[in-house]
């Protein structure tokens, strides 16, 4: 299967050539993807070298002249670097681009520190008005790309991983899609942790909820899925370990619900070792999430 970052750049370049607003902004990387698309739309394709804090400041200069700046780099390059940027110079200007990054939170061990992000989507979280997609398979994320490009002059953040689930599923960028019934409690998987959560659930008598789009928050969606009287809620997120709990615990204030957040610990792994350990380091794998979102939910209940 190829990855969501294969998708990106075709995908891109196509929308290139259907939309005269859309315009591409790199900062080295991944300026290979787009050597024919910048053969074709010089104009519009820009490759602004090892300057991060420049990439977004370009984008944002673009977007003020009407253009629809697509942005891409690894995720702690795009958001925690030229965050004061991405804060001023599309924040405060009042102007949209859709930043699009890879890696994730550890999806390049070998790159070291430098090259992880679980504090991205927490980061973004501090501002206002931004549209944050975390797809789980490759045919979601171009679904979620081609819709926040076309998302007028909106602020999207689209989360690329190497991670990702077996199939893809219908996304439509806002709501929570439920995959699972059941009466004992909430799981909201977030993007690629789906099959695991999935795994790690089976026999429980949990809900699941499957969650590509994750700003807005779907407070509705969970509210219904919890019901009046309210319920326990885990939330299995593949990056900072509680980024959304207040988001859920605000949906649910009138009720009665407890909140576990479960995703990528604060705590820095030194060994970078490969991505399946840094997962099951975390507690992200099936076995380690069935112990823990057991524990807080409570067993499956017995067979007659």
């Amino acid at each position: 299967m190829d990855t969501m970052r294969d998708r990106f750049a075709p995908a891109v370049t196509r929308l290139l050539d259907e939309d005269p607003r859309v315009a591409v902004v790199l900062a080295e990387i991944g300026v290979a993807d787009f050597t024919e698309a910048l053969r074709q739309h010089p104009d519009r394709v820009v490759n602004v070298g090892i300057r991060e804090q420049l990439l977004v400041g370009a984008a944002a200069g673009m977007a003020l002249t009407g253009l629809r700046p697509v942005v891409h780099t690894f995720a702690s390059f795009l958001v925690e670097r030229p965050f004061e940027q991405v804060k001023l110079d599309l924040g405060h200007q009042d102007v949209g681009a859709v930043l699009v990054s890879a890696a994730a939170s550890f999806d390049w061990p070998a790159g070291g520190y430098t090259h992880m992000a679980p504090g991205d989507v927490a980061l973004l979280d501090t501002l206002d008005g931004w549209t944050v997609h975390v797809p789980g398979h490759p045919d979601e994320a171009e679904t979620l790309l081609r819709r926040a490009v076309a998302a007028g002059d909106d602020k999207v953040y689209v989360r690329l991983s190497l991670q990702a689930n077996a199939r893809g599923l219908p996304v439509d960028g806002g709501r929570f899609r439920t995959v699972r019934e059941g009466r004992s409690g909430v799981v909201v998987a977030v993007g690629p942790l789906l099959d695991a959560v999935l795994e790690a659930t089976e026999g429980l008598d949990v809900t699941v909820l499957y969650a590509t789009t994750v700003r807005p928050f779907d407070a509705a969606g969970l509210r219904r899925a919890t019901g009046a009287a309210g319920a326990d809620v885990v939330l299995v997120e593949p990056y900072l370990a509680g980024t959304s709990t207040a988001a859920a615990n605000d949906a649910l204030a009138d009720v009665p619900h407890r909140v576990l957040g479960l995703g990528v610990g604060r705590a820095e792994l030194r060994r970078y070792g490969r991505i399946d350990e840094h997962v099951a380091a975390h507690g992200l794998d099936a076995r380690s999430l069935r112990a823990r979102i057991g524990g807080f939910v409570g067993p499956a209940p017995e067979r007659a």
